[in-house]
């Protein structure tokens, strides 16, 4: 198989999943296309120097991250819009709630309300905590392949995501417990 055809393989196969965790990190669908583009690209031109083809989302992924993490930098990133919160969602004239359109489902407009309001919390950090804790829960990346996509060491992984999950645990209060993995069973691997 040439290169262009493993690439395009890659491309076909695990954009989307590339995309979701762009997307994660900038909080923009427009700007997360950029960033994959951006990161395919650097995947492209790295092709002939990956020792293994198979590592090609691996080393995308980290693409993906540094850039992201540099564009914050160099940006001084302030331009994000806030969301809708929680309280908006909530109750009983929210969407999907009792009185809303569409009918109701059972906790519909609850579980919206919380993925929102976790969703805020997140855009809330900054990149590094952000990035570590999207690659780390969101794509379920040991420390040490989350260390290798962000450039850095396990312990610093280890740091970014405790004072991500602690700056979590502050924006949602009592309702951080439901939503946050607890700090002494988080799997590390």
């Amino acid at each position: 198989m040439s290169r262009r055809e493993e690439f395009a393989e890659l491309v076909t196969a695990r954009s989307a999943a590339l995309h979701r965790a762009a997307y994660l990190m900038v909080g923009d669908t427009a700007l997360a296309q950029d960033l994959v583009q951006e990161a395919l690209v650097k995947t492209y031109a790295a092709w002939p120097r990956l020792r293994d083809p198979a590592n090609a989302e691996a080393y995308c992924r980290k693409a993906i991250t540094t850039t992201a993490i540099s564009w914050f930098r160099r940006r001084s990133w302030t331009h994000e819009r806030p969301g809708i919160l929680a309280e908006d969602l909530g109750g009983s004239g929210g969407p999907g709630g009792p009185g809303g359109p569409g009918g109701s489902v059972p906790g519909h407009a609850d579980s919206v309300a919380q993925s929102e309001w976790l969703w805020q919390g997140l855009r809330r950090l900054p990149p590094r905590q952000r990035a570590a804790i999207v690659l780390r829960y969101y794509e379920d990346l040991t420390e040490a392949q989350t260390a290798h996509a962000m450039g850095c060491a396990v312990g610093t992984v280890k740091s970014q995501v405790a004072a991500g999950l602690s700056s979590l645990r502050a924006h949602l209060g009592d309702a951080a417990d439901d939503l946050l993995p607890q700090t002494d069973t988080v799997v590390n691997r």
